[in-house]
């Protein structure tokens, strides 16, 4: 597990972001996949599950996960949320609420941790370039800007995630990020007649946009092995039929 230095500095709040070590399960998922949606033996993940959240908040019933879809859709929890129903189909998770550690999975994909202090609100985004070019980083601080948060206050940290050393991609994909903004140019790299493109950079972008100063970046390709992450990318090409997630949580004390 790693932390942001900049999020362990508040003792009100405890985060974590995961590898795939420390876990039950088996094959392809060893050990620790916390996918409640892939194709893992249910006891296994529901042991993981509860594993990482002994070690983030012992305090707490559970870990709250949604069904990610890449949108650009959040659920904030509040004192009237049921938190016992069925998942909710979205992609980052607010609360202000204590002992509710949210949580979101990742597979290449960046992991997104916010906390203000001041206000005492927490965040948990995914955002893979579907989700980042739809708008959840923007949608989810609008909010909590109305909420009461402020720029000033807001500590991020962003988790490991595939680097743009890895990351090809298609022209297309680069012409999609052009034709919204010229300026989106920079996050596309050709290398040898490929295309690259900087995920974590572009979200970057985005939390600069709203002025945040507080911005951790664990730099940790989930793609390389050596880094024992789980990857969607690195399952592909090992031609897996599936594949585990990293579980990145965070939980206000």
């Amino acid at each position: 597990m790693l932390r942001s230095k900049k999020l362990s500095k508040f003792k009100t709040i405890n985060h974590g972001f995961f590898s795939k070590h420390g876990g039950l399960s088996k094959g392809i998922y060893k050990s620790l996949n916390c996918g409640i949606g892939s194709k893992d033996k249910k006891k296994n993940v529901t042991k993981n599950l509860e594993i990482v959240k002994n070690k983030i908040s012992k305090n707490s019933k559970k870990i709250y996960l949604v069904k990610q879809t890449h949108s650009n859709k959040f659920l904030f929890i509040s004192n009237k949320t049921n938190i016992n129903h069925k998942k909710k189909i979205v992609d980052a998770i607010i609360t202000d609420k204590a002992n509710i550690p949210i949580a979101i999975l990742t597979a290449d994909c960046v992991p997104i941790l916010m906390y203000d202090n001041k206000r005492n609100m927490i965040a948990a985004i995914h955002a893979g370039w579907k989700g980042a070019f739809r708008g959840i980083i923007k949608n989810v601080l609008n909010f909590m800007f109305e909420k009461g948060c402020s720029s000033k206050n807001l500590t991020v940290a962003i988790g490991p995630c595939i680097s743009h050393k890895s990351y090809e991609v298609q022209d297309n994909l680069r012409e999609k990020f052009m034709k919204k903004d010229k300026k989106n140019k920079i996050f596309f790299k050709k290398i040898n007649k490929r295309i690259y493109f900087n995920l974590p950079n572009y979200v970057k972008s985005q939390l600069k946009l709203y002025k945040i100063k507080k911005i951790d970046f664990i730099n940790k390709d989930t793609f390389l092995k050596k880094n024992n992450y789980f990857s969607a990318r690195q399952s592909i090409k090992l031609k897996h039929n599936d594949y585990g997630r990293n579980i990145s949580i965070i939980v206000i004390n």
